[in-house]
């Protein structure tokens, strides 16, 4: 029995290549505002979130098909997904496409494995657990499912000369959460259809609102009241993370601010329809979200050329 020869190197960059496109599929099929956002960035850089995006959204719709597909085994695809991803990023390749865009990105941006554990971990807990009962326990949930990407993109945006990864991360997981927090507030309607709720039990309750309620799809005062609550929250998380943003390498930035203004923009349009995100899917119109695209293009542009080395004359 022969056994076939190891890729050449231009045979490995081709299927590279060929990973990062997948990758960048997925990201503008399933994330529109991150996707327009990530315009902004350098290539190398806009590939690498691309990569991460990608794994996130794959990981994440393995736990979904346990309530979307019946017969599937969420738990099993899961911990097979999972255990592949790390034994190859330690191996430093792997022959599915999203998974080894996400190893050549860690491996080139030297992210910890941690963060990649914690994330995996998290996602494995959406197994299990359908609530949180008050905001410090999703807050601990958060830590893997969204404190840890932030700490994963930071990477590879980079630092601003003299600022240090460690001074940085902390305004990273604020607007990793921050983004996630929004997720949460829009998506209610079509979480509890999955059977998890990612609104703080307490809260709820000094609310007058239950699971039952969003399940039914109820409107009422309470549930605006809980909802203005949590936007509240989430506005203080997006103000945590805005000092971090001038910390990032200058070519960097604008794709943070135009994310920040796209994803803070889901707030406003919650507060527009008072409130009312379990009947409806609330979102950034696509005027809005190239007006904020073109506003911070010619900066980005700016930025770009201003950071490129001088060259010898």
């Amino acid at each position: 029995m022969t056994t076939a020869p190891p890729p050449t190197r231009v045979q490995q960059q081709a299927r590279l290549d060929a990973a990062y496109a997948v990758c960048r599929g997925i990201a503008a099929e399933h994330g529109k505002s991150y996707f327009l956002a990530t315009r902004l960035l350098t290539p190398d850089r806009r590939a690498a979130i691309h990569a991460l995006y990608a794994a996130a959204r794959v990981a994440d719709d393995i736990v979904d098909v346990g309530a979307d597909q019946p017969g599937r085994d969420p738990e099993g695809e899961l911990l097979a997904w999972s255990k592949a991803a790390l034994e190859e990023v330690e191996a430093g390749w792997s022959d599915d496409p999203v998974r080894l865009a996400l190893v050549h990105t860690y491996r080139r941006y030297d992210i910890p494995m941690e963060h990649l554990v914690d994330f995996l971990a998290a996602m494995t807990s959406d197994l299990d657990v359908t609530g949180y009962a008050d905001l410090a326990a999703l807050d601990r949930y958060m830590w893997g499912s969204a404190s840890v990407i932030g700490l994963q993109v930071l990477p590879v945006l980079g630092t601003a000369p003299g600022v240090a990864r460690e001074e940085a991360a902390p305004h990273a997981i604020a607007l990793g959460e921050a983004f996630q927090l929004t997720n949460f507030l829009r998506d209610v309607a079509e979480d509890v259809d999955r059977g998890r709720v990612y609104l703080p039990a307490d809260l709820m309750a000094a609310h007058g609102v239950t699971r039952e309620q969003l399940a039914a799809k109820r409107h009422s005062p309470g549930f605006a009241e809980l909802m203005r609550e949590m936007v509240a929250v989430t506005r203080r998380r997006y103000d945590d993370a805005a000092p971090g943003t001038p910390m990032l390498a200058r070519e960097s930035r604008d794709c943070v601010r135009a994310a920040t203004a796209l994803y803070g923009g889901i707030l406003t349009e919650i507060e527009r329809a008072d409130h009312r995100v379990l009947d409806r899917r609330v979102r950034v119109s696509k005027p809005r979200r190239l007006a904020v695209f073109a506003r911070r293009l010619a900066a980005a542009q700016v930025a770009r050329v201003g950071s490129r080395p001088a060259r010898d004359t």
